[in-house]
């Protein structure tokens, strides 16, 4: 069972993003050089507007899917599923199942206050987070 944690408990809040301008290439090499497996998307004012991440676009590339210049704009999901600080942490794990593939989960959920960006819960936050 999942202890009595609020996402804000155990969510990252230093939150590395991506501008929609951003070269797919650049963003993929942020991905790698931070070992992280999403990064948010925000316009110029800091507002979220999509998400992508180094599953999607490590595939696409190894692919060549992308055209030269390609955008993480072009290519980001835009409608982000995410969760409150003040949400528990199964609600968190809850979402993660409801809104996953049919093959596994989302590993990790935007943290929005208020519609502002304050950080980012992982399933490994949540593993780490459980005392046996």
């Amino acid at each position: 069972m999942l202890p009595k944690l609020k996402v804000k408990d155990v969510m990252s809040q230093t939150v590395i993003t991506v501008p929609p301008t951003e070269d797919v290439v650049f963003a993929f090499e942020k991905l790698m050089k931070h070992k992280i497996s999403s990064l948010p998307v925000v316009d110029d004012n800091e507002k979220l507007v999509g998400i992508v991440t180094a599953t999607d676009l490590g595939h696409n590339l190894i692919l060549d899917k992308y055209e030269l210049g390609t955008t993480v704009g072009e290519v980001m999901v835009d409608q982000v599923i995410h969760v409150s600080p003040e949400d528990d942490l199964t609600t968190a794990v809850g979402k993660m199942h409801e809104y996953g593939s049919d093959e596994g989960i989302i590993n990790q959920l935007i943290v929005l206050d208020d519609h502002e960006l304050v950080g980012i819960v992982s399933d490994g936050d949540i593993i780490r987070s459980i005392k046996i």
